[in-house]
């Protein structure tokens, strides 16, 4: 080859370099303007009904990544790598702080990652109340499946972000009140439609509504003992239990299998229906379930 063409080759080479050196200069400084120019509060928190409350406070204000996705089981999940990279960039991770078992085995590790970041304690000041389930620690983790805790919890996210972003208090401030006056309507309208229900039996395959069934002056009865199936022993007792109280309907959520609840549905004449414990739409999926519950429990009363 000669030396002329080589030193043309030289060049392209050298030209092409530079081109994509200023290239991923260009890329880098245009991510980093994004950045600046969205100048989001990053929110990690364990649950969807948890993005569900931060999204109502901080509005367009937060970016927002859930741990457990929908349709996961809190029990049992384990998050991805990609996960655990992005909640430890939060500025903020809203736990459930009531011993829910993502966060018995997982806490320590995510505030690891990142030790700036503010971890709120979205139970801080719900009375909360023992575990049926020993995987579950000593205290019933469901604590947001009742309206009046969510305004604790919502107060708990709104203080965290005052405290990571108090530029934006004012903004904060009224979408708290604007989303706790929502709350208020729920809580009135389950104390309403279930008025005439105090003392009634719920049967449900997952322990996941004893905060609800206290607020409302209901009982919850667990298919599942000691967070296990039941032994046939069990579901013979269950079943006999469900024709005394005259229980037509036992409530699943899609996170756990239904497998016993149906046996003990077709033992008893009942159905099963789902009702979702964690609920990505706080507002619509609760307005739901006191709704099911209401009619149900009706039906019960009729048999």
């Amino acid at each position: 080859m000669s030396l002329k063409k080589k030193r043309i080759i030289g060049i392209f080479i050298l030209v092409a370099v530079i081109l994509f050196f200023i290239g991923t200069v260009t890329y880098e400084d245009a991510e980093n303007a994004q950045k600046v120019e969205d100048n989001k509060t990053i929110v990690a928190v364990t649950i969807p009904t948890e993005a569900d409350f931060v999204k109502k406070v901080g509005g367009d204000k937060v970016d927002v990544v859930v741990m457990v996705p929908p349709g996961a089981d809190p029990h049992t999940y384990e998050p991805t790598p990609r996960q655990l990279q992005k909640a430890g960039q939060a500025d903020m991770y809203a736990e459930v702080g009531s011993g829910i078992e993502f966060e018995i085995g997982w806490m320590d590790k995510i505030k690891g990652l990142n030790s700036n970041m503010l971890v709120v304690n979205c139970s801080k000041d719900i009375e909360l109340m023992k575990s049926t389930d020993p995987d579950e620690g000593n205290n019933d983790p469901h604590v947001w499946n009742s309206p009046r805790n969510a305004k604790i919890m919502v107060q708990n996210i709104y203080e965290g972000l005052l405290e990571v972003d108090p530029k934006n208090k004012d903004y904060y401030t009224k979408n708290r009140d604007a989303y706790l006056k929502e709350l208020d309507l729920l809580d009135e309208n389950i104390t309403e439609t279930l008025a005439d229900d105090r003392g009634m039996n719920i049967m449900v395959y997952h322990p996941s509504w004893g905060y609800f069934c206290r607020d409302y002056g209901l009982n919850q009865i667990s298919v599942e003992k000691e967070g296990k199936e039941p032994t046939s022993q069990n579901i013979a007792q269950l079943v006999a239990l469900a024709k005394q109280d005259d229980v037509k309907v036992i409530f699943v959520s899609p996170q756990f299998s239904n497998a016993s609840a149906s046996v003990i549905a077709s033992q008893i004449g009942g159905q099963v229906v789902s009702v979702d414990t964690i609920p990505e739409n706080y507002l619509e999926n609760m307005y739901r379930v006191s709704n099911i519950f209401a009619e149900t429990l009706k039906e019960d009363k009729k048999g």
